[in-house]
């Protein structure tokens, strides 16, 4: 899906998310960034209202997004989402007023033990990529109103780890393991956006993945300290900077939100602000080949669609 020439800005791995945005004027423009109350969402929506703004932090916990809106400042709202129950994702669809002009689609779990929704669906497909998919078809509408529309789809160099097992997606014939899982559901971010590109380009809409890098958030809460070991050794193995600050790592979905220099870009994968180069065997850098498949992202679609029925 990938195509020629590859993006490239003058922002880096070191860029923050103030950096990419500065001298962005987002006046008027009303933007939704989901898990919004900590790690890198916070940062992603601070630097989105200091450019101007209407920010709503879409939450679990309504408490911290209220302290969160409070310590950002400017026009900052509130809503409560859950991600894994469908309800919430519906109340929060349904009750959106007015025109959409972004979407950041952050929030996510991380290599949790084993656990299944009350539908039997595994926790972190379910949360990571069925939430975000109800959540931003449900949108479509509001983001069609828009002109222009934005969507942002935070994936994560883990997708590396595995391709979407369509044959056992929800872990009911493997052994379970957490990291496949994570693996799969960030694939499964980027097919998403390969996908929607397709659809949603008549309606000016732009949906684009992205890896944020190396960040010490509240996402690796489920981790042990050798887990953390084995991640250093990963982002070690990446070279570079090696661990981002909160700052440094939203800037790529700020990027994708905001900047003028991503105008009319659709159906891509970013790294450290630019867009990634295939993934090299050996490498934890870049994308890899099945995440682009377009003809994977549909059918993760069709099997999203008929899920969710």
């Amino acid at each position: 899906m990938s195509q020629s020439p590859q993006i490239s800005t003058p922002f880096g791995e070191k860029s923050t998310a103030a950096e990419v945005v500065r001298g962005v004027d987002l006046t008027g423009k009303r933007i939704v960034v989901t898990g919004g109350a900590s790690g890198i969402g916070v940062e992603t929506a601070r630097a989105l209202a200091h450019a101007g703004a209407e920010v709503t932090l879409a939450v679990r916990d309504t408490q911290a997004g209220a302290r969160v809106a409070e310590e950002i400042g400017g026009s900052v709202l509130v809503a409560r989402l859950d991600l894994a129950d469908l309800a919430s994702v519906a109340e929060f669809t349904s009750t959106w007023d007015g025109p959409l002009h972004v979407l950041v689609n952050n929030a996510g779990v991380m290599a949790t033990p084993e656990t299944r929704t009350p539908q039997g669906w595994e926790l972190q497909f379910a949360t990571n990529h069925l939430g975000h998919f109800a959540l931003t078809t449900g949108l479509h509408g509001a983001l069609a109103a828009a002109g222009g529309a934005r969507v942002v789809s935070v994936s994560s160099g883990a997708h590396l780890r595995s391709p979407v097992v369509f044959e056992d997606i929800h872990y009911e014939n493997r052994p379970y393991d957490r990291w496949t899982a994570y693996g799969q559901s960030k694939t499964a971010n980027v097919l998403f956006a390969v996908a929607a590109a397709k659809r949603w380009a008549a309606d000016g809409i732009a949906v684009n993945a992205l890896m944020p890098g190396g960040i010490r958030t509240p996402l690796q809460r489920h981790l042990d300290e050798s887990d953390l070991v084995e991640m250093q050794a990963r982002v070690d193995e990446v070279g570079g900077i090696g661990w981002k600050t909160t700052e440094q790592g939203a800037a790529t979905s700020v990027l994708l939100a905001a900047s003028p220099l991503v105008e009319g870009v659709t159906g891509r994968y970013f790294e450290d602000c630019n867009e990634a180069g295939p993934n090299q065997p050996g490498s934890r850098r870049g994308v890899a080949a099945y995440a682009l498949d377009p003809e994977a992202a549909e059918r993760l679609w069709d099997v999203t669609v008929r899920t969710l029925a």
